[in-house]
C-alpha cells in the first residue's frame, strides 16, 4: 500500500468526521528536537556521567524533587528546557483542523506546550506541563520559564534550587511526575472528548503508559488512525481504522497541504 494512498484514506476519514480527537505522545515533538523518553535516541537512554547513578524514572519523581531536589532540578534544567523549541507541521496541522472546526480536543501525553504555542485551545495535558510552576509553599504561581531563568533573576539558591520571590518556597513546575495523580480536570476533559468523538488519532505514543494509554478504550467512534513508527497494540478494523507507519510529519505535510488546497471540508 503506498504513503499517497494511505494518506488520501487519512483525508477520507477526516472529511467523513465532525468529532477528532488527537491523542498525542512524546513521537509528535520530535521533529521539534525534543526526544522522545525510550527509543535508543531517548532521554532514559542518554548517558550522563553526572545523573548515571539514578534511574530517569527517579530523576522525574516525586521522591526526588523532595529528597534530592538539587539533583532534580539540575536535571530538569538540563532536559526539559524548551525555550527555543518550535512546533512543528504536526502541532501546526493540528492547530488548523482545530480552527476548521474538526478537532474536538488535543489529548496530549506530552509536557513541552507546543500544541497549543502552534494554536490549538482544547488542549488537554493530561501529564501537566512545564510551561507553569509554582510556589510548594504558598502555591504563587510564576512566570513560564521561572525555573530555567531563574538563574540569570537571581531566584537560585545555593543548593541551586529556585525559591519564590514572595515566601522563599521552592517553585516547581506543573508537571506530573512519577509517584503523582495526574490532573482531574485534564483526565475528565479527555476522557469526556475520546467518548464523543466520532475519529481518533492516535500519534507517536507507544501506549505503554498507564493510566493515560487506558483513556483509549473510551473510544467507540467510527475512525480510529495510528500514526507511529512502530505498531502498538490496539486492535483495528481494516475497514474503518488504519496504521500509518514511518515519518509523521510526511503525513502532516500532505494533510497541510491538502487543508491549503481546499479539500478538507
Amino acid at each position: 500500500m503506498s504513503e499517497n494512498y494511505q494518506f488520501e484514506k487519512f483525508l477520507e476519514f477526516l472529511n467523513e468526521s465532525n468529532k477528532v480527537v488527537f491523542f498525542g505522545g512524546a513521537g509528535v515533538s520530535t521533529e521539534s528536537g525534543i526526544p522522545d523518553f525510550r527509543s535508543k535516541d531517548g532521554l532514559y537512554n542518554q548517558r550522563d556521567v553526572q545523573f548515571d547513578q539514578y534511574s530517569p524514572e527517579y530523576l522525574l519523581s516525586h521522591s526526588c524533587l523532595r529528597d534530592n531536589p538539587q539533583v532534580f532540578f539540575e536535571f530538569y534544567r538540563q532536559k526539559l528546557d524548551t525555550r527555543n523549541v518550535e512546533p512543528n507541521i504536526a502541532h501546526i496541522t493540528i492547530a488548523k483542523l482545530e480552527k476548521l472546526g474538526k478537532i474536538n480536543g488535543v489529548v496530549t501525553q506530552n509536557i513541552d506546550g507546543l500544541h497549543q504555542r502552534a494554536g490549538s485551545k482544547l488542549v488537554y495535558e493530561i501529564h501537566g506541563t512545564t510551561l507553569r510552576n509554582y510556589c510548594m509553599d504558598c502555591y504563587k504561581d510564576v512566570d513560564s520559564f521561572y525555573i530555567f531563568d531563574a538563574a540569570e533573576n537571581g531566584h537560585l539558591d545555593e543548593r541551586g534550587i529556585p525559591r519564590c520571590p514572595e515566601c522563599g518556597g521552592i517553585i516547581r513546575p506543573y508537571v506530573t511526575l512519577y509517584e503523582e495523580g495526574l490532573p482531574d480536570d485534564a483526565v475528565n476533559n479527555a476522557i469526556n472528548a475520546i467518548s464523543t468523538a466520532d475519529m481518533i488519532i492516535i500519534a507517536g505514543t507507544s501506549l505503554n503508559v498507564y493510566p493515560a494509554a487506558s483513556y483509549i478504550r473510551y473510544f467507540n467512534g467510527k475512525h480510529m488512525v495510528v500514526l507511529n513508527r512502530d505498531r502498538i497494540g490496539v486492535d483495528l478494523n481494516p475497514d474503518t481504522d488504519m496504521f500509518i507507519q514511518g515519518n509523521m510529519g510526511d503525513c502532516f505535510r500532505y494533510i497541510d497541504k491538502a487543508i491549503e488546497e481546499g479539500r478538507l471540508k
